[in-house]
């Protein structure tokens, strides 16, 4: 990999692993729908003014349905489920287990047929993985935090069926186009929920602060450098930040919350590494030719999938 392929990986994980500390801190004032809200707001903002410069609005002729459909379920739908988690949940605990995304993403790419099958070594990685959220889940959780957990899975399922669209549906589509409009679809969505919650006491200047960093960062420039990131070192390659940007939420939920490093973390976690490692890996078959689809660089200016976007 290039010194700029490893500056943009080292950048996008980095990027993806920040927005679990600061939902949490936002949290503090404000309701997970404003936070998501205010997000996507700020995200689209900055993103659909580059799009109208490319006079790529015209791409999603034809294709606004599905495009609605990503936008709620890549993501309107996980980041609020994520956001809410995070009212019961530690920011470390839930960017963890969004790390099962690669297992969801093995089986849903085999049901669909993007994938050719599902040998015995990734039988064991989806085996190991989930056993490592089952780690995660059962060690630590109890009650309402069941509920919580739930609802991570539940955005970890959004994610995984998010690049399932792109793949299948907007293929054609140029890549910031889809996520521009996808960004200001959830705005819109959610924006007669979130004024009702709007805050009517003063809020906090580091909550408005991470709100901000989470729209204009987390989300806008994060996508961007994906882009990028894709452009330079193709798309099995980038899938590789899904392994890293946990770790990223973990060590900054515990350095600097104080959040607690649980043993469900210590034996779950490295369980669902592993397995989705193994569980993602490409046949030995498809060397040299049958690639899996989700492999393949997309053409130049359009859209792309990897195993797995996630992204809280």
């Amino acid at each position: 990999m290039s010194r700029r392929g490893w500056s943009l990986f080292l950048a996008v994980s980095l990027l993806w692993g920040i927005p679990y500390l600061l939902i949490k801190i936002a949290l503090t004032d404000l309701h997970p729908v404003v936070i998501v809200f205010a997000r996507c707001a700020l995200a689209a903002a900055l993103l659909l003014p580059i799009v109208a410069a490319r006079r790529q609005l015209s791409g999603l002729r034809g294709r606004w349905g599905w495009v609605v459909l990503f936008a709620v379920i890549e993501i309107a739908l996980p980041f609020t489920l994520i956001a809410a988690a995070e009212t019961r949940l530690s920011s470390s605990l839930t960017g963890l287990l969004i790390a099962m995304v690669p297992l969801l993403a093995a089986i849903s790419t085999r049901l669909v047929g993007l994938d050719s099958r599902i040998g015995p070594v990734r039988l064991l990685g989806l085996g190991l993985g989930l056993a490592g959220v089952a780690l995660l889940v059962g060690v630590d959780l109890r009650g309402p935090d069941l509920v919580a957990a739930l609802a991570v899975a539940g955005a970890a399922i959004g994610y995984t069926i998010g690049p399932l669209i792109i793949a299948m549906k907007l293929n054609t589509v140029p890549s910031v186009a889809a996520i521009g409009m996808g960004q200001a679809i959830s705005a819109i969505v959610l924006a007669p929920w979130a004024l009702t919650r709007w805050p009517t006491e003063s809020v906090a200047p580091t909550s408005w602060a991470a709100v901000a960093v989470l729209g204009i960062v987390a989300s806008a420039v994060a996508f961007i450098a994906f882009f990028a990131l894709i452009a330079e070192v193709g798309p099995a390659r980038a899938s590789v930040i899904t392994y890293v940007n946990p770790v990223i939420a973990l060590a900054l939920g515990v350095s600097i919350l104080g959040e607690p490093v649980t043993l469900g973390m210590l034996v779950g976690f490295p369980l669902v590494i592993a397995g989705s490692f193994l569980a993602t890996r490409r046949n030995p078959a498809s060397v040299g030719g049958g690639d899996d689809i989700l492999d393949r660089p997309p053409p130049v200016g359009h859209s792309q999938s990897t195993r797995s976007t996630s992204n809280a």
